[in-house]
C-alpha cells in the first residue's frame, strides 16, 4: 500500500510539474514577459516543486504584508530563510504559472461552456480527484462523522462563488465536507450548482449521499448533520444502508410531524422534553433557553442525562441540573468535526489572495493534505504512547523536510565574500552563465556577495566593497 501511495503522489506531482511548464510556455507565447526555466525531472524530486510548497507553508506560519517582503533585505522584518531555499523571481514565476490541468485541454473544455459536456472543475480535476482518494486511503475514520459546509474565501468572478450569510467567510467556493470528531477531512465535494442534482430528492439529500460511500466506510457509522441536511427521507435511507443519523431539523421539512397536541410552548420550563416516534426515527423537542428540535435513529428520548444551567431559584441565579436528551448531548459533542477541521486549517493556512480561483482552491488542497497529515501523526503518537508534536512544531518540521534543511539547525552563517552566482556551471558556460551587472561599475560579473546577494566584481577589479553601500533587495 505504501508503494501504491508513493506512485500516486509521484504521478500527481509530475502532472503539476508538466502542466505548469505548459502554462508558462502558453503565457510567454501570449506576450507576457518573464524569465522561465522548465521544472525538470531533477527539480521534481529534489528541488523546486517541494521547495515551492515548503515556502508556501512557511508563509502560512510566518505572516508578512506582501509576498515580496520575504526576500527583502533592507527591512526590519527581513527573514533569511526563503532566499536560502529559492530566489524571489523563481518563486514568483512559479506562482504566476502554476497549473493543475493541461492548458490545451482547458481551451477545449471552455468551448463546451453551456453544454452538458462542460466541466466547470476541469482546472482542478487532476488533483481534486486524487486528493479525495488519498484522504480515504491513508486513514480509517472514527465512528462518529459529521457533514457540514466549508467556504474557501474568494471574490473571483466565477460561477462557483457562493454567499452564505451565517458563515465567517461569507463569499467563496462552497465545499460539502465529511469529517470525523478529530477534525480529519475524510471526503469533500465542491458545490457546482443545483443543475448537478441526480436523485431529485433535494440538494441536502444528494450532498450527504455523495459523501457517504458504503463500499469504503462499511456500516455502523453515526452521521451528524445540522438542520440544512436533516430530513426523514435522508434518515430513512441512511438507516436502510446501515448508518445511524442524528441532527437538528426544521419544522417545515416534508415528513416532519405537524401535530400541536402536547407540544412545547414558550412558557414551558427549561428541561421539558417532548417526543414522537415514527418507525426508526424519533423526533425530540427540548426546551433550553429556546426550543431545540432533534431527529435521530440512534437515541431514545431520554436516558437520564443532565446538563448544568443557570436558573433563577428563589430570587437568585444558581447552577442547577436540567434534564437533557442524549441526542442533544451527543449532537453537541460530535457535530464539531468540520468546525475543528476549519479551525486547524485556518491556523496556518497557505491561502494567498489570487485572481485565479483555481489557484486559491489549490492552496486549500495543500492545507487539507497538511492538516490531515498532522492529525494522522497525532493519532499514531497516541497509539505508540508517545507525546505528539504541537501543530506548529509539525508545520516547522514538514517545511524543513520539504526544503531540505534541518529544523533544529540555526540560520546558516554567511560571509561578505564573492561566490559564483550559478554554482556547478561547467564547460563553455562556466564564465558566463547567470551573469549580472556589478552594483558599482555596471560591468557583467558571474560573482555575487555570499551574505547580501548583491552582484559584484571581485575587489581589485573595480574596488567594490559589498558592505558599502548598505545591502538592498536583490
Amino acid at each position: 500500500q505504501q508503494g501504491e501511495d508513493t506512485v500516486d503522489t509521484q504521478t500527481d506531482t509530475e502532472t503539476l510539474c508538466v502542466n505548469t511548464n505548459k502554462n508558462a510556455a502558453k503565457n510567454i507565447a501570449a506576450g507576457k514577459k518573464f524569465t522561465w526555466t522548465d521544472l525538470t525531472e531533477a527539480e521534481l524530486w529534489y528541488g523546486m516543486v517541494w521547495y515551492y510548497i515548503g515556502i508556501t507553508l512557511y508563509m502560512g506560519v510566518l505572516k508578512l504584508p506582501k509576498m515580496r517582503d520575504f526576500w527583502c533585505v533592507n527591512s526590519i522584518f527581513h527573514v533569511q530563510y526563503p532566499s536560502e531555499v529559492m530566489t524571489r523571481d523563481r518563486f514568483l514565476t512559479i506562482t504566476w504559472n502554476i497549473h493543475m490541468s493541461d492548458p490545451a485541454e482547458d481551451t477545449l473544455n471552455d468551448r463546451k461552456k453551456g453544454t452538458t459536456d462542460y466541466d466547470c472543475l476541469h482546472r482542478l480535476r487532476p488533483l481534486y480527484d486524487s486528493l479525495r482518494v488519498s484522504c480515504k486511503a491513508v486513514y480509517h475514520p472514527q465512528q462518529n462523522l459529521s457533514v457540514d459546509e466549508r467556504m474557501v474565501s474568494t471574490k473571483a468572478r466565477v460561477a462557483l462563488k457562493q454567499y452564505i450569510k451565517s458563515k465567517p467567510t461569507k463569499w467563496g467556493i462552497k465545499l460539502f465536507v465529511l469529517s470525523d470528531n478529530t477534525g480529519y477531512t475524510v471526503d469533500f465535494n465542491i458545490y457546482t450548482g443545483r443543475s448537478t442534482l441526480v436523485t431529485g430528492k433535494g440538494l441536502s439529500f444528494d450532498a450527504v449521499m455523495a459523501l457517504i460511500n458504503k463500499n469504503y466506510l462499511g456500516t455502523g457509522y453515526h452521521i451528524y448533520c445540522d438542520n440544512f441536511y436533516t430530513s426523514p427521507a435522508l434518515f430513512h435511507h441512511l438507516h436502510d444502508l446501515g448508518f445511524g443519523a442524528c441532527g437538528t431539523f426544521r419544522d417545515s421539512r416534508v415528513g416532519v410531524p405537524k401535530t400541536k397536541l402536547n407540544a412545547l410552548t414558550k412558557k414551558s420550563p427549561r428541561g421539558t422534553i417532548r417526543w414522537i416516534r415514527e418507525g426508526p426515527l424519533i423526533f425530540i423537542q427540548w426546551m433550553d433557553t429556546r426550543e431545540v428540535s432533534v431527529c435521530s435513529t440512534l437515541h431514545s428520548a431520554f436516558s437520564g442525562d443532565t446538563v448544568k444551567r443557570m436558573c433563577k431559584v428563589e430570587g437568585q441565579h444558581r447552577a442547577i441540573e436540567v434534564p437533557v436528551p442524549s441526542a442533544v448531548k451527543d449532537y453537541n459533542r460530535f457535530m464539531g468535526g468540520a468546525d475543528l477541521s476549519d479551525q486547524l486549517i485556518g491556523s496556518y493556512s497557505s491561502w494567498r489572495k489570487s485572481r485565479k480561483w483555481y489557484v486559491t482552491v489549490l492552496h486549500h488542497f495543500i492545507d487539507i493534505a497538511v492538516t490531515n497529515s498532522y492529525l494522522v501523526s497525532k493519532e499514531l503518537c497516541g497509539r505508540l504512547e508517545q507525546r505528539p508534536m504541537t501543530h506548529q512544531d509539525f508545520q516547522e518540521q514538514l517545511i524543513a523536510e520539504l526544503c531540505g534543511v534541518s529544523s533544529q539547525s540555526g540560520a546558516k552563517s554567511y560571509q561578505h565574500i564573492p561566490v559564483a552566482i550559478v554554482e556547478g556551471a561547467s564547460g563553455q558556460n562556466k564564465a558566463t552563465k547567470g551573469r549580472r551587472k556589478c552594483r558599482l561599475c555596471g560591468k557583467c560579473t558571474p560573482f555575487k556577495c555570499e551574505a547580501c546577494k548583491v552582484a559584484l566584481l571581485p575587489q581589485g577589479s573595480c574596488g567594490y566593497n559589498c558592505s558599502l553601500p548598505p545591502p538592498v533587495c536583490e
